[in-house]
């Protein structure tokens, strides 16, 4: 498989997760699994399915190298989803608040209000790498898995 075919399919599982991502949230947000749990299912089901999808269109060039090909598919994909993980927390106005919410319930004896902007920023940061680092695990488990799902789907005819 060519790196070109290798960024295509990459694409194709970006463009197929940013169509279905939103429609899966709401899904699971509106059936009662609230806010944070249910946008953390939709990103999970939709990881593993554009994966699955992208998988199934690709799996005649995924069988050219088999092993080979999902591994640097499943790289390519988790470093550009770090990429935009990465970005999130400063495009999101609350993430903030949400940080200091989270440290509030995990430090109630500490005071938001006593830390210096040092410390504040550290736990920021902690949190920050925690969710960059549940996000990309979930990429690169579940696209691997997708993507071999979706290639043993198409899986080419022994002749």
């Amino acid at each position: 498989m060519r790196f070109g075919d290798v960024v295509t399919c990459v694409a194709s599982i970006a463009v197929i997760y940013a169509l279905i991502v939103a429609p899966l949230d709401m899904v699971f947000v509106s059936v009662g699994l609230g806010f944070e749990l249910g946008q953390y299912i939709g990103a999970f089901v939709s990881f593993f399915l554009s994966a699955l999808i992208s998988g199934y269109i690709f799996a005649g060039k995924i069988w050219e190298a088999w092993r080979e090909a999902i591994t640097k598919i499943t790289v390519l994909w988790a470093a550009l989803v770090s990429l935009i993980a990465t970005m999130i927390p400063a495009g999101v106005a609350h993430w903030g608040l949400v940080s200091e919410e989270k440290f509030r319930e995990k430090f109630p004896g500490i005071s938001w209000t006593t830390l210096s902007n040092a410390e504040r920023m550290g736990w920021e940061m902690i949190n920050n790498a925690g969710f960059l680092f549940l996000i990309v695990g979930m990429a690169l488990v579940l696209s691997f898995i997708g993507l071999y799902v979706g290639s043993m789907l198409r899986k080419p005819k022994k002749s």
